[in-house]
């Protein structure tokens, strides 16, 4: 290794994990990994399986889109050690530390993309590409951040929490207020899974079952008449920049797993076929929840569009997908940021962090 090579910042590219979103994982940790300018930075790949061992991977990059990364010629076990005199990961076949200049999780869904591997970071003192464990952890919640974005004035669809199964019985009750269709969803996922949308009582307590699976706190929302609005934003703080906002158009009920990842009748309008002046709108309104809800480094904000052009908060995606065909990256070339230097880009503010 020359010396050039030798103070080019190490960035780790996590990826896997043991979330249902494993797959999106590969895929998208596989484009970003591909777009990296290696005559500036090494990649450092680190690889989680569905059962949760940490390993170095130093094989070809496609082996982890076919998910065949993980043998034994190509990885040796490692972790992120929590002691910041390290600073970075530990070889543990050979007990070898190394330093890292930042790292990128390309992970989605739980244990991921909730803020675990996030404060696993922070405790190590290696600087995230991304958003931070609090807001990681605040957006995958939706009735926290639904909670957080309503106290900072912006509308949020009505729904009904459950706690528990022993109190389904109870929370069916205060639903009954509610007009069917009506949306249950796990309060701590991503790509929709365990989410419903459900037109009878009986369906209901079938989703709520469901739900259940997924996670351990159910929330049952109405329908918001309208169409859904996503906007890209990368940055901090009111020096952020925002991306073209999309529209989904459906056929079905909702974007669920399927159509998200298949495009088999849902499609995305991109620029949303929105009026300059509600463009701007939707646009502001993105920024103030990424605001309120303290996100940084990049993230998707999801909105309904009613009828009547009120915009209603969705959710916040703090780790989108992220191949040259997934909406965040789409939404950033749309103003002029091609897919590598988007990723580059993102690689760059992070080492800023730890200058």
């Amino acid at each position: 290794m020359n010396k050039s090579q030798q103070h080019k910042p190490n960035i780790a590219i996590i990826f896997g994990g043991r979330s249902g979103e494993y797959g999106v994982s590969l895929q998208s940790a596989t484009a970003v990994i591909k777009a990296i300018d290696t005559n500036k930075y090494q990649p450092i790949l680190i690889g989680i399986t569905r059962a949760g061992e940490w390993f170095r991977f130093n094989g070809d990059t496609d082996k982890i889109a076919d998910d065949t990364w993980h043998n034994d010629n190509d990885c040796v076990h490692a972790c992120i050690l929590p002691c910041r005199t390290i600073h970075g990961m530990l070889d543990l076949d050979n007990h070898t530390p190394l330093r890292l200049d930042a790292a990128m999780p390309v992970m989605h869904g739980k244990y991921g993309e909730d803020g675990t591997v996030q404060g696993l970071l922070e405790l190590a003192g290696i600087p995230i590409i991304g958003c931070t464990t609090m807001s990681s952890a605040l957006c995958m919640d939706k009735v926290r951040s639904h909670s957080v974005v309503s106290a900072a004035g912006i509308d949020i669809p009505w729904g009904v929490v459950i706690d528990s199964p022993a109190d389904i019985a109870a929370a069916l009750d205060q639903a009954a207020a509610l007009r069917y269709p009506l949306f249950v969803k796990p309060v701590r996922a991503g790509s929709s899974l365990g989410v419903s949308c459900v037109r009878s009582q009986i369906e209901l307590s079938q989703a709520v079952e469901r739900a259940f699976k997924i996670d351990d706190q159910v929330i049952i929302e109405e329908m918001v008449e309208g169409f859904e609005v996503g906007c890209a934003i990368m940055g901090k703080g009111n020096d952020s920049i925002i991306g073209e906002v999309d529209e989904i158009e459906l056929t079905g009920d909702f974007f669920d797993f399927t159509e998200k990842y298949t495009l088999e009748t849902a499609q995305i309008h991109l620029p949303a076929r929105l009026s300059e002046q509600t463009t701007a709108k939707v646009k502001q309104t993105a920024l103030r929840i990424y605001k309120a809800l303290g996100c940084s480094g990049f993230a998707r904000v999801d909105m309904f569009i009613t009828p009547d052009e009120q915009i209603v908060f969705n959710e916040v995606n703090t780790i989108p997908g992220f191949t040259s065909h997934s909406r965040y990256p789409r939404m950033m070339e749309a103003i002029g940021y091609s897919f590598a230097t988007l990723i580059n880009h993102l690689i760059e503010m992070g080492v800023k962090q730890g200058c």
